[in-house]
């Protein structure tokens, strides 16, 4: 395993970590059976990639900001905060989403990551933020639930935890 020079933090998008950003998502991705073609175009012209991410936008219809989780030069993985919720991200997605690219699983980041990532959250006005995942994945209902998720009634097909602000 990889000893991290430094421990990891939640940042704005940067190029600093491109090597470590383009090969842990394509493991990722290879690993989970998904596309791959957008990082080619992201390799290309990787300051445009993350200069179109570092920055307040529009997600799934709610202003959101990325943040990505890394240690010196590696990328570890990325965080998404929405401030607010349309009537879908009650039901499928929540106020925070994340991943751990492959390589950085199961040493403890995701439930560190998601533990900052609410704190970004409660500095974008969330005082009470839904997590959702799939009943499926257990790893990640055992990061929320470590970090204080409630489980609330399921809609869809999606496990549904509320977190209280601290």
């Amino acid at each position: 395993m990889i000893t991290l020079s430094e421990p990891p933090r939640l940042i704005r998008p940067t190029t600093a970590v491109r090597t470590s950003y383009l090969t842990g998502e394509q493991a990722d991705c290879l690993l989970r059976g998904a596309a791959t073609e957008w990082l080619g175009p992201a390799s290309d012209d990787f300051d445009a990639f993350v200069a179109a991410r570092d920055h307040d936008k529009e997600l799934w219809g709610v202003t959101a900001t990325v943040y990505w989780y890394v240690s010196a030069e590696h990328y570890l993985g990325t965080l998404v905060v929405r401030h607010t919720l349309t009537p879908e991200l009650h039901v499928d997605g929540g106020h925070i989403g994340y991943h751990v690219v492959a390589p950085w699983r199961r040493q403890g980041h995701a439930t560190r990551m998601l533990e900052l990532g609410l704190e970004k959250a409660r500095e974008h006005g969330v005082s009470r933020a839904l997590l959702t995942c799939e009943p499926s994945n257990d790893p990640s209902r055992r990061v929320i639930e470590k970090n204080g998720g409630v489980p609330d009634e399921q809609l869809g097909t999606e496990l549904r935890f509320w977190i209280a602000g601290q």
